[in-house]
């Protein structure tokens, strides 16, 4: 008996309360009824005839040490309380929350063109963005000589000239193609990196999403196809497509993939340079000297692949003329996106 009125005296004395909740379970344990202090003076029929005196003075002692800390953690709130309406809070009210966030415009982008070509088959690669030559340039018949080697273009690593930043994730499409066997079909989003002067049009660091289709009889129209697919999903069924001639070292044919205008809606704008249409992609059949340096034999398989800037794709889908605002953090440009979903 002794040793629980111990034990009971040490937890009244730790025992605090912040706030009513708390305070009644104080009362409830130690001052109702039902307290264990009330249990123990119902064990006092079971004590010794001669310890019943000493263990009645110490139970006494124990319910008046009890009573007193109770008042004592009333007051203590009752002056918290006092505080806080002299400063004006009311601590009734719920609390106002945390302000939630929102999806980044180029992250839904992101999202959205790899949910749309997962729908039709195409998984999701990815690679590293610090690279070798081999892989960025070489391997993707990039000649010697090309303007994309030039330092004015690419960020190489000063104590390694053979090493650079990725100027676009078409490294992926090597290394992915040096590793598996066709048939393959598969998107590569990631960033990029060109040695560029920022401005409202141009950014050193942007994000891509190429993609890649490898597999006996590939032709023309299913690169079309895919892409015609692609712009009806994103930009609306009413979006019109057209492919005009272009040159890439690593296609052959190539053709850059021009929608009309979600602005002007083909009348002719700044953003359309007033033609009513605005490129978005570029594309072609895989060159077969490509195939050849991925291991892969081109008198067998063909494929075609394609490349698009995710921010050219946000600056449509949501009108957004400077692309520095995307990296900048303004909180009042982001907030405009915190419905997106």
């Amino acid at each position: 008996m002794q040793e629980k009125v111990v034990a009971i005296l040490e937890e009244i004395k730790q025992s605090s309360a912040e706030n009513a909740a708390q305070l009644e379970q104080y009362r409830l344990r130690f001052i109702s009824k039902k307290s264990v202090i009330t249990e123990l003076f119902g064990e006092l029929k079971h004590v010794a005839n001669d310890k019943k005196r000493e263990v009645g003075q110490q139970l006494n002692e124990l319910k008046n040490e009890a009573q007193q800390k109770f008042k004592k953690l009333i007051a203590q709130l009752d002056d918290q309380q006092t505080a806080n309406e002299s400063i004006g809070i009311d601590v009734s009210l719920p609390d106002g929350g945390q302000e939630l966030g929102g999806v980044h415009p180029l992250n839904y982008i992101r999202f959205k063109i790899i949910e749309i070509f997962e729908r039709i088959g195409f998984n999701v690669s990815d690679g590293p963005e610090i690279e070798d030559d081999w892989h960025n340039f070489s391997a993707l018949n990039f000649p010697e000589n090309h303007p994309a080697r030039e330092m004015q273009d690419t960020f190489f690593i000063e104590r390694d000239p053979d090493i650079l930043l990725r100027t676009h994730t078409s490294n992926v499409q090597v290394r992915l193609t040096e590793n598996q066997k066709p048939p393959i079909r598969s998107i590569m989003p990631g960033r990029a990196f060109r040695n560029e002067a920022i401005s409202a049009r141009a950014h050193c660091v942007f994000h891509q999403v190429e993609g890649l289709y490898i597999d006996k009889n590939v032709s023309f129209v299913n690169l079309k196809q895919t892409l015609y697919h692609f712009a009806k999903e994103m930009f609306g069924k009413h979006t019109e497509v057209r492919f005009r001639p272009s040159y890439f070292p690593f296609t052959e044919p190539s053709a850059e993939i021009d929608i009309s205008c979600q602005i002007c809606h083909g009348d002719g704008c700044q953003l359309s340079k007033f033609t009513g249409w605005v490129e978005i992609a570029g594309s072609g059949m895989v060159d077969p000297n490509v195939l050849e340096n991925c291991g892969i034999d081109p008198d067998e398989y063909t494929g075609f692949a394609f490349g698009m800037g995710i921010e050219r794709i946000s600056q449509l889908k949501f009108r957004v003329n400077d692309l520095r605002l995307y990296t900048e953090n303004d909180v009042r440009f982001l907030k405009q996106f915190r419905t997106l979903h």
